[in-house]
């Protein structure tokens, strides 16, 4: 990204670097990493407003993860769960009609409205609320929530697989997912991008593809795609917890993995059983997405492999080490 410096007066080429600084969260200072767009040459730092917003939303999540308070994504999964809209929440809840908006898109909720939220998180304390509390929807809509209360008490299995789930992957942005809550979403179109567009595509692969890709979209916009954590394995960069996730996206029927054997060789080939979803990358990211699979569309697993491990940030770490998006500055693709 080029910009105009005032102090070298001039357009100039940019980069970004991160830097501790404390704002102030409901009284209290809160320290993060933010990332600071500067110029290349001189370092004068210009505004960038996805760059401030982000940092601001990562002081939120770090004050809430101090006093134990849900995230906004959280939130929204609590009410979504149930089947209601925002305002037939708050109705239920006896909240104003904004406020429920507010803690969906960002606002720090209060400690006695989290309360509750964390206890009808839970299916039978839902039927419990409904049951013992005056609460001012009518019959037919209490009915049917307390319907989707039966289902989702039926479905506890489910439930408690998805907790788990959850408890892997951080929602909180952060350095080490690229400054963005794990996006179960984004990354089963990643996923399925590069496996329809290949003919034959092997896991090994496919996990460098998805670390170049979070990589470099991390390098020229200052966020990741995926949310994804990578670490240092023996093959290179690896997702972390990637067996998980392709469990989860084979009951999902998003995509599995056929097993067959080349000769004495076992390979993991990389099946969709679905059409690119429509919506759900930006025109940004398919760009990168494109440029990353033109650049090693002709690479097997072991030619990858082999070039991932020349990346600083994979020499600069040991097996199970994470790999900071702080090396993606490092990255360059001939």
């Amino acid at each position: 990204m080029n910009k105009y410096c005032e102090e070298c007066g001039k357009v100039v080429e940019t980069k970004v670097v991160i830097k501790k600084e404390t704002y102030d969260v409901c009284g209290e200072p809160i320290d993060v990493d933010a990332q600071v767009l500067v110029c290349a040459e001189c370092g004068e730092e210009f505004f960038c407003e996805e760059f401030d917003n982000a940092t601001l939303v990562n002081a939120y999540n770090e004050y809430r993860r101090r006093h134990k308070l849900l995230l906004p994504e959280e939130i929204k999964k609590i009410r979504e769960q149930y089947g209601l809209s925002r305002r037939g929440f708050a109705k239920l809840l006896n909240w104003g009609d904004k406020t429920i908006y507010r803690y969906e898109n960002g606002s720090i909720q209060d400690k006695a409205h989290n309360s509750l939220l964390l206890f009808l998180r839970e299916p039978e304390n839902m039927r419990t609320y409904l049951m013992e509390n005056e609460i001012v929807i009518d019959e037919r809509q209490k009915a049917k929530l307390l319907e989707t209360v039966d289902k989702l008490e039926q479905d506890a299995g489910y439930r408690v697989e998805g907790r788990y789930f959850d408890m892997l992957f951080s929602r909180t942005p952060c350095e080490e997912n690229g400054f963005r809550g794990f996006d179960y979403e984004k990354l089963c179109a990643m996923v399925l991008f590069f496996a329809n567009k290949s003919t034959e595509l092997l896991k090994t692969k496919l996990m460098k593809l998805l670390n170049y890709s979070d990589m470099i979209f991390y390098k020229e916009n200052g966020i990741s795609i995926s949310g994804l954590k990578y670490v240092h394995f023996p093959y290179g960069p690896v997702p972390d917890h990637f067996d998980i996730i392709l469990e989860r996206m084979t009951a999902d029927h998003i995509a599995h993995i056929d097993v067959f054997y080349e000769g004495c060789y076992e390979k993991h080939q990389v099946v969709p059983e679905c059409e690119n979803p429509e919506g759900v990358l930006s025109d940004e990211e398919i760009e990168v997405l494109n440029r990353i699979y033109e650049k090693f569309k002709s690479f097997g697993s072991v030619e990858i492999s082999d070039y991932s491990h020349k990346e600083k940030g994979y020499k600069a770490t040991k097996t199970g080490e994470a790999i900071s998006y702080a090396y993606a500055m490092d990255i360059q693709l001939n």
